[in-house]
């Protein structure tokens, strides 16, 4: 069996649920970008256990997006009213559903045509159908020039060229109009980011992976934070501390204010 027939077993973690036979699930397209040698490893390669799991378990992907909460200070900080927004790696709408009452024209951008079919019945079932959401890579955003007063991506970019890199950034300021802002949310290389001029603001304050239930908090976390599953479990936890994941929290954001 291959792509979306092989059976991933309950509570496996990332890097082991999916094999090279999975690869198949990939576009030309997205294997030429993400195996352009014809091959890959997901058990080694946490880029494609990862692009895999977009492909192949979005839902499960959902869950994990949905208890990773923002900081509600970005929130607060990203402009309340702007003409156009785009927004780059769009997910299944972790930031999306927040954008969507602060720009006349929203476009959501998404790479994985299974995170972009969550995202649009997500859209829908809200009345947010008059959001656009569109295929597309940082590296060929399908936005005219100067398009948006707001150009974010949240949980997505990274300066690898697969996930963004100078090409990424680079188009996401070309989609962004003189005077308009260039916001790159929970960024994972601060330092790359402003040595490129970047500035970078951070909001304070105690934050936790919100999971519905504790048994829900128990499976996710042995598929994504396996060092913490044993405290989850042991001590009956739904509310995970970003401390125990061994990851940082969705607490930051590196701009730039295109010049006029």
């Amino acid at each position: 069996m291959i792509g979306s027939e092989i059976p991933h077993p309950e509570g496996r973690e990332l890097h082991t649920r999916y094999t090279a036979a999975d690869l198949a699930v990939f576009t030309p397209e997205e294997a030429r970008r993400f195996i352009p040698d014809g091959d890959g490893d997901p058990g080694t390669d946490s880029v494609l256990a990862w692009e895999l799991l977009y492909r192949l378990e979005p839902d499960l992907y959902d869950q994990l997006a949905s208890a990773e909460r923002l900081h509600p200070g970005i929130l607060a900080w990203l402009p309340r009213s702007a003409d156009r927004i785009v927004e780059v790696g769009a997910g299944t709408g972790r930031l999306t559903l927040d954008l969507v009452d602060r720009g006349r024209d929203v476009v959501a951008i998404e790479p994985a045509a299974p995170l972009r079919q969550t995202l649009e019945r997500k859209l829908a079932a809200a009345g947010h159908g008059g959001v656009r959401v569109l295929p597309g890579f940082f590296d060929e955003l399908p936005v005219p020039c100067e398009y948006a007063d707001l150009v974010v991506a949240c949980s997505a970019f990274t300066p690898d060229s697969t996930h963004g890199g100078e090409a990424g950034l680079a188009e996401m300021e070309r989609v962004c109009r003189p005077g308009g802002c260039v916001a790159i949310i929970w960024p994972n290389n601060v330092n790359w980011l402003t040595a490129r001029g970047y500035q970078y603001v951070t909001f304070d304050g105690p934050m936790a992976v919100e999971f519905p239930s504790h048994d829900k908090a128990v499976e996710l976390s042995e598929i994504f934070y396996p060092e913490a599953a044993g405290e989850v479990r042991a001590e009956g936890l739904r509310r995970v501390p970003f401390e125990l994941t061994g990851i940082n929290p969705p607490r930051d954001v590196a701009y730039k204010i295109r010049p006029r």
